[in-house]
C-alpha cells in the first residue's frame, strides 16, 4: 500500500505531541520515544480504515503495544538491555506503560465531560472530598454534588467506552 504523506502527516500534527509525551514519560529517551512514535504512526496508518472509536487511544494502545515489545526484545539480549536503561524487573515495565495509558485515557475522557461534571469528579475522586466538602468547594448544594456525581460516572462510562477503553 503506497504511503499517504497526508494521512501520516495529519495523524503527526493532531496527535504526535501528545503521544511523545506519552512514550517519553514511560521510557525517559527522546530518541526511543521518537522511534516508537514513528513506528505507531505507521502502523495505525496501516490499519485506518479498520479503527474503531477513539484516534488517539489507539494510538496510546499501539504505542504502549509497541513500547512492551521493544522491551521484550531488549531482555532477550541482555548487553543492549543494560544499555538501554531498561534494567527494571519484567513486570514492572508492562505495569508502568498500562498505568500511564490508563492516566492518559482518563483524562482524555474527563475532557470530554461538561465541566460541570468534571468538577465534581475531580473533587471527589482526585482531591478526595467527602460530598460536603466538595459542596463547599464548588458552592453547590450537597445533593447536586450527588447528583452531579451519578450522571458524571455514567457519561464517563459512556465517553470510555466509545473510547474502546476495557474497564
Amino acid at each position: 500500500m503506497p504511503l499517504d504523506e497526508d494521512v501520516v502527516a495529519s495523524i503527526y500534527r493532531d496527535h504526535g505531541a501528545a503521544l511523545r509525551r506519552f512514550v517519553l514519560s514511560a521510557s525517559h529517551d527522546p530518541q526511543l520515544a521518537e522511534d516508537v512514535v514513528q513506528e505507531t504512526v505507521l502502523r495505525v496508518w496501516q490499519h485506518t480504515p479498520e479503527i474503531t472509536g477513539s484516534l488517539r487511544s489507539y494510538l496510546y494502545r499501539t504505542a504502549r503495544n509497541i513500547m512492551i515489545d521493544n522491551y521484550r526484545r531488549a531482555r532477550r539480549r541482555p548487553a543492549e538491555t543494560l544499555e538501554s536503561g531498561l534494567a527494571e524487573p519484567a513486570a514492572a515495565v508492562p505495569e508502568k506503560v498500562d498505568e500511564l495509558l490508563n492516566r492518559v485515557l482518563v483524562e482524555e475522557a474527563l475532557l470530554r465531560l461538561s465541566k460541570e461534571h468534571r468538577d465534581v469528579l475531580v473533587a471527589l475522586h482526585y482531591r478526595r472530598f467527602t460530598v460536603n466538602e466538595a459542596a463547599v468547594q464548588l458552592n453547590i448544594p450537597s445533593g447536586t454534588v450527588k447528583s452531579r456525581a451519578y450522571y458524571a460516572v455514567r457519561a464517563l462510562r459512556t465517553i470510555l467506552d466509545e473510547m474502546g477503553v476495557e474497564r
